[in-house]
């Protein structure tokens, strides 16, 4: 993982239109396809799905809007703010390895759908560390499909 790596800021939200109306009345922002999708996931408590509802600007620098989950990490920061920093990675499971060995926290993993469960391949990953912020890591095969997420309209 580098800093060229990072392809987004994300921020959660409860009131997600709202938001989305708020970045392009003030900042220009307009934005790509909204997707929601049931989401298996491996969080500290076990695996469960989460339906997550997300949206991508098609400006840079990229910020990525989510639907809050209650009860989740996908909730809002505390006061509003910037929930996480997205960056492309070439082995999820290694960058995960070499975080957590900084003191990084594990906080959900979704594995590579298809791939062999017991082969440790992951799609994404978000961990977070006393430093106050957390990283999302993903896949970076993922990149041409997240692509299309943020063209603009035809």
């Amino acid at each position: 993982m580098r800093a060229e790596d990072q392809f987004h800021l994300g921020i959660v939200t409860t009131d997600f239109d709202a938001t989305v109306d708020a970045l392009t009345a003030t900042l220009g922002y307009r934005w790509g396809v909204r997707m929601t999708n049931p989401v298996a996931v491996e969080l500290p408590s076990g695996a469960t799905e989460v339906e997550l509802t997300c949206q991508f600007s098609i400006e840079e620098p990229r910020l990525e809007i989510v639907s809050a989950v209650a009860g989740t990490m996908w909730e809002p920061v505390a006061g509003g703010g910037i929930h996480h920093l997205g960056y492309w990675a070439d082995d999820v499971a290694a960058d995960v390895a070499e975080l957590t060995r900084h003191g990084w926290r594990v906080e959900a993993l979704r594995p590579m759908p298809g791939a062999d469960p017991a082969g440790g391949e992951l799609f994404f990953a978000f961990l977070t560390a006393e430093r106050g912020f957390r990283i999302e890591l993903v896949d970076r095969r993922a990149e041409s499909g997240l692509r299309q997420c943020w063209a603009a309209p035809a």
